[in-house]
């Protein structure tokens, strides 16, 4: 019996120990388990899982069955791990170390905040890895280790730091979109197995080492957006497999080598604008004949476009815009028949140029694929080119600022494609061709500053999609055709200094979205149209120097969003309606010079006596006291022998002497403005104190590198210490010798010179002299910001040993910043005498001082809507290719070339205003083909926003309750969601459809005070 008992006993723990073994070699192997464990500790590093991607990780199922997990079949282990795109929010745990047996990890495209584990770097089976577009920071650590690594993708991420450590056998490394600083080691060239080398928009300083001659397989190579310096890196030239090389947008010079060409026969892109470049275009170019891509725009290449281009018959984008090449006689112009070879030819731009002479009607034998040309800014002559009409399939023409002649032909009606044409500021003659209005497709017109004649052909009315056109300054005379005031989208018209008469009829309130009207300077009478009122839209009203007669229409008052009303040289009577004083954006009222009588308003835009013009009225009376006018009196009626004895004695009297100091002042004016033009330096009068070129030298330790801050296109900044009490101050030093740079200045100075504001960077002085070579010197002085600008703040990293972090920056600071941001734009476009367009808002653009107040600064790109008796127009058109603005932040209208306007700088403001609750840029690698910054935003409205903003926003504060860090949680993304509403509305792509700077701030400031309270 007990032998039986213990007999069963040991049956037992037989097969208990059989399943024992067998459970252990299906499931619980050493490997198998870190492997699981690793997993589990990456999962609990996530903070965020809004796609449940990580929702099968658990004991449900074997760890190889996980989403995103790839084993061996043999052994269990885990080889691949692919959680792109799931946007995941979190820290990569450093237990993926732990999986020896990984050849494949892919986490791009998520929100992986903090920094790249060391561990990954001894994986030493691993063959890619792609942590591209997250917000990554820290130093990239080393990866010598990882001896089968291929693929190394960390772009798009705020990476510090040099190079890594790399293994020998990698072959494509990027690094693009980071904060990466330092030289490039020459020691990168012993990876000789590299095809793909990327480190765009960095801080990459000092030159290409000669040593990248040595490798023997580099097919791509983008290097753009840097600061390297010196001359063409020679190293290139012994790359024969190169494919794509990139160095735009840094600070090389010199001239290109001949051979370059020659020497990269494989070449299909080259891009090298945006830099120092002279000399001429290499003719070897023509022996690289896979090129499709040439850029080399916004150099300084002289000579004549060499004929061996046409050569490449696979070329689809030639730009040589923005340089000094010339073509006088035929045998400079033969490149443009060499250029016929070029069938796949679809964009050539020579804007700003030195091209002369008769176009060659060579030019009709380009490409029938040709969809962009531009010619403007040469001097060209001779007739409207006749080539062009065999490009029917152009979207983008510019003949803009030659000296064209004679008539526009009619054929150009033919390219029905056209959505851009750009003719002003030529001699064209006749009348505007009727076939225009075949044009279907057409957008903005511009035939200004011409001598056209005739009549508006009443036909524009059939360009059903034209947003803007522009006829001023030519010779057109007759009424204004009713039915373009029908066109749906027509934002933008100005009919201004023509011989144009007859009346404002009704059909102006069927504009219903126009935003700018400048009809002065012509011969129109009659009364205006109370419909006028319909045009709600209406921003812009120019009505002056005209014959305009009856009473102001009380209907203007429903305008409310009117900036600039100028109805000033007209023949209007009646007294002033009271509805304009009800308009609270109105910065600007001329009146003048009409025989309106009666009492003048008090309040609104009345009550700012420096912004209302009603002088040349002397039947007004009352209004603010500032006006200095006649009290308004009810006189008996027994009183005309009195009445005519005041007439007499104080009435006729005091309106010579107004004549007469009105005569003066308009002479001391124009005296003034014709001085001014002639010095093209804005005057700051005397309140800023002088300084020479000595003083600033000697402030600067003579302009020494350790003295400088920061660099531009266009200028240089230095801190140093200036004045008697040795105040800290930016010094910008202009670069005069760049084309653009002395513009730059004037804009800068007509920007400043009237302006204060507590959120713009205070302006100390101004210098125009000369240098010690006896070169042209000019330069501002600003207040210095201590605190750097909002870019350094987003992006820069602080190192602390061997780790280094971003800046904190609490939901409070960022929020203080957008209003201070939002007061200073609110300013410049309603607060000011005559609106200021900034045209280049961003964030290095805005500077913070010790209080981390933020100030807005750099308006070198600044434009103006100038009053009526400065310019008949009130915006500056920018029609190049190279965009004015920053890549990013360029609103739609504006990348397309079209209007500058305030808009512009709203939709700049939006995209600002994501980018620093997100920390992501808009140039992000992630923001590619249609997909952008504030679609991104759009698509994850408002359930996924914490999935998307910066992790640091809603992290749990430690020493805080749950119950109380849940609630501050809650308030947190109540505000961002409210923010980031208003960067949505800020960037809508219409400009009309986007709220104004004063609407924005009114926001901003009610969601600070409710955060804060």
């Amino acid at each position: 019996m007990k032998a039986a008992v213990i007999g069963r006993f040991l049956l037992v723990l037989m097969a208990c120990s059989v399943h024992a073994v067998t459970c252990s070699r299906s499931n619980t192997t050493p490997g198998n388990q870190t492997d699981r464990l690793s997993l589990l500790q990456f999962k609990n590093s996530i903070s965020l899982d809004p796609q449940q991607a990580l929702a099968s990780w658990n004991d449900s199922s074997h760890f190889c069955n996980w989403d995103g997990v790839t084993c061996r079949t043999t052994s269990n282990r885990v080889t691949n791990l692919d959680l792109g795109n799931r946007g995941l929010v979190g820290q990569i745990s450093p237990s993926l170390g732990n999986l020896t047996f990984l050849k494949h990890l892919s986490l791009a495209t998520n929100r992986f905040s903090g920094q790249i584990p060391a561990s990954l770097g001894q994986l030493h089976r691993l063959q890619t890895l792609y942590l591209s577009n997250n917000t990554l920071h820290g130093f990239i650590p080393t990866f010598e280790n990882c001896s089968n690594l291929e693929e190394l993708w960390l772009n798009g991420n705020n990476l510090a730091g040099g190079f890594p450590g790399l293994p020998l056998g990698l072959k494509h490394l990027e690094l693009g979109s980071n904060n990466l600083s330092g030289t490039i080691p020459p020691s990168l060239a012993n990876v000789t197995t590299l095809k793909g080398l990327g480190f765009n928009y960095n801080h990459i300083e000092g030159n290409l080492p000669d040593e990248f001659a040595d490798f023997p397989e580099l097919q791509f190579l983008g290097a753009s957006a840097n600061h390297l310096v010196g001359s063409f890196p020679q190293a290139i030239l012994n790359l024969s497999t190169l494919l794509t090389f990139g160095i735009a947008g840094n600070h090389l010079s010199g001239e290109v080598p001949p051979a370059l060409g020659s020497s990269l026969p494989s070449l299909q892109t080259l891009a090298i604008d945006n830099n120092f470049f002279h000399g001429h275009i290499p003719s070897s170019l023509a022996n690289a004949s896979n090129l499709r891509i040439i850029d080399m725009s916004n150099n300084s290449f002289t000579g004549v476009v060499p004929i061996s281009i046409g050569k490449l018959r696979n070329l689809y984008l030639l730009n040589l815009e923005l340089n000094k090449l010339k073509a006088r006689n035929r045998q400079d112009w033969e490149f443009v028949s060499s250029l016929g070879n070029c069938t796949n030819l679809q964009t050539l731009s020579l804007y700003s140029n030195q091209l002369e002479g008769h176009v060659p009607t060579s030019l009709g034998n380009l490409s029938v694929k040709l969809r962009t040309l531009l010619l403007g800014y040469n001097q060209l002559s001779g007739g409207f080119p006749s080539g062009i009409a065999n490009l029917r399939n152009l979207i983008w023409l510019e003949l803009n600022d030659n000296q064209f002649m004679g008539n526009v032909p009619e054929w150009l009606g033919t390219l029905n494609s056209l959505q851009w044409l750009s003719l002003e500021n030529n001699n064209f003659t006749g009348f505007i061709p009727s076939s225009l209005s075949n044009l279907s497709q057409l957008l903005y017109l511009y035939l200004e500053s011409n001598k056209f004649e005739g009549n508006l052909p009443a036909s524009i009315g059939n360009l059903q999609n034209l947003q803007l056109c522009n006829f001023s300054n030519n010779l057109l005379h007759g009424g204004i055709p009713k039915e373009m005031f029908g066109i749906p989208a027509i934002l933008h018209i100005d009919l201004s200094a023509n011989h144009l008469h007859g009346q404002l009829t009704y059909e102006i309130g069927n504009a219903k979205v126009l935003t700018y009207l400048d009809l002065s300077s012509n011969m129109l009478f009659g009364d205006i149209s109370t419909t006028i009122g319909n045009c709600e839209n209406l921003e812009y009203i120019g009505l002056h120097q005209n014959s305009f007669g009856g009473s102001i229409p009380i209907s203007l008052g429903n305008i409310r969003g009117l900036q600039i009303l100028d109805l000033s040289r007209n023949n209007l009577t009646g007294s002033i309606p009271m509805s304009l004083s009800n308009l609270q954006y109105l910065e600007q009222l001329d009146l003048s010079f009409n025989n309106i009588s009666g009492d003048v308003p008090l309040k609104g835009i009345f009550s700012n006596v420096t912004a209302v013009r009603i002088d040349g009225n002397p039947g007004l009376c009352g209004g603010p006291l500032e006006l200095h006018l006649l009290a308004c009196h009810v006189m008996p009626a027994n009183s005309s022998k009195q009445r005519h004895s005041i007439v007499q004695k104080v009435v006729i009297p005091l309106s010579s002497i107004l004549l007469v100091a009105i005569v003066i002042t308009a002479l001391v004016v124009w005296r003034g403005k014709q001085k001014r033009n002639m010095l093209s330096l804005p005057s700051f009068g005397s309140k800023f104190p002088k300084v020479s070129y000595h003083d600033l030298a000697q402030a600067t330790c003579g302009f020494s590198t350790s003295n400088l801050i920061g660099k531009g296109r266009y200028s240089s900044v230095y801190k140093g210490e200036l004045f008697q009490d040795r105040t800290m101050v930016a010094v910008k030093v202009f670069l005069l010798e760049t084309w653009g740079a002395q513009k730059s200045f004037i804009a800068e100075c007509n920007a400043l010179r009237n302006v204060r504001h507590r959120n713009l960077v205070p302006i100390l002085s101004v210098c125009s002299s000369i240098d010690s070579n006896g070169n042209d010197f000019k330069a501002l002085v600003y207040e210095f910001m201590t605190q750097g600008d909002l870019h350094e703040l987003l992006y820069s990293t602080q190192c602390d040993g061997n780790t280094s972090t971003r800046s904190h920056i609490t939901m409070a600071q960022r929020l203080s910043i957008a209003v201070d941001v939002a007061d200073a734009l609110e300013y410049l476009h309603h607060g000011n005498q005559g609106t200021i367009v900034h045209c280049d808002l961003k964030p290095s653009n805005i500077l913070l001082d010790d209080n981390m107040t933020a100030h807005v600064g750099d308006f070198g790109l600044a434009r103006f809507k100038f009053d009526s008796a400065a310019s008949s127009s009130t915006y500056s058109i920018s029609t190049s290719v190279a965009i004015m603005g920053t890549i990013g932040y360029i609103p739609p209208e504006c990348a397309a070339g079209g209007v500058v306007s305030s808009a512009g700088d709203v939709y700049s403001f939006g995209i600002v205003l994501l980018e620093i609750f997100l920390r992501r840029r808009p140039t992000d690698d992630m923001f590619n083909g249609e997909m952008n910054i504030t679609k991104f935003v759009e698509m994850n409205f408002p359930d996924r926003i914490p999935q998307i903003i910066d992790p640091e926003l809603l992290e749990e504060k430690q020493h805080l309750s749950p119950e109380t860090s849940l609630a501050m949680k809650e308030k947190s993304l109540e505000c961002l969601l409210s923010v980031l509403n208003i960067g949505l509305l800020c960037t809508k792509p219409s400009p009309n459809e986007r709220i104004c700077m004063q609407e924005v701030t009114a926001r901003l400031h009610g969601i600070k005070k409710a955060y804060i309270s």
